[in-house]
């Protein structure tokens, strides 16, 4: 079994993902969905925890020479922190917002101009609060050699994005690898696969008739 099955099959068992096709989630942005991902749970798991981890190390090795680990807030944070205390570097993280108050830092931690940074994020759906901060520390003056993430829903806006962006990204799992361990575990229903699938292909159409 490889790293992302392995992962794939373990965030179902904990229901870090949670697959629900006949009644569906609601996102923050109000998107309706048969799956919801919540990477935090994982964090009670030690055992799973540190396959994780170990699966983020090896993934690391792909990316040039880096010299920090930045996590996105919040749910990066603790991923990030991980991986850079197994790899001994030090550790930022960036905000959605700069704070209000004291010093108002939009990152965490110190950093220097020409640093090579990783970013880590729990999760990609449209790549959105990655980008930011990844902009957010290029502006800064540090080189961000790209993004790693524990799991990708593989949206086409999100490869679009990163790409415009000019940034490398990699994840341990992803929705295709997911579906497929789902399938063959009997975790969805012979039914619920075509579901799976056409939401996959166009998140907001299917959303669209739960609003009916």
């Amino acid at each position: 079994m490889n790293v992302a099955t392995e992962i794939a099959k373990r965030l179902l068992q904990i229901k870090a993902i949670k697959l629900s096709p006949q009644n569906p989630f609601t996102w923050a942005s109000g998107l309706r969905s048969p799956i919801y991902c919540d990477n935090r749970t994982l964090l009670s798991y030690p055992d799973i925890r540190d396959r994780v981890v170990e699966g983020l190390v090896e993934k690391s090795k792909l990316f040039p020479d880096f010299n920090l680990v930045a996590g996105v807030a919040t749910a990066g944070i603790p991923h990030g922190t991980l991986l850079a205390d197994r790899l001994k570097l030090p550790f930022v993280y960036v905000r959605a917002k700069a704070k209000e108050h004291g010093r108002q830092n939009l990152i965490e931690g110190e950093i220097k101009t020409g640093q090579r940074v990783l970013v880590v994020e729990d999760l990609i759906s449209t790549g959105g609060s990655s980008l930011q901060a990844v902009e957010a520390l290029r502006a800064e003056g540090c080189n961000v050699v790209g993004v790693l993430a524990i799991f990708s829903y593989e949206f086409d806006a999100a490869k679009v994005a990163f790409q415009q962006a000019n940034c490398h990204l990699e994840t341990l799992s992803n929705y295709s690898i997911m579906t497929q361990v789902a399938i063959e575990s009997a975790y969805v229903s012979p039914a619920d696969q075509e579901t799976l699938k056409l939401w996959r292909h166009d998140p907001k159409q299917w959303s669209a008739q739960w609003e009916n």
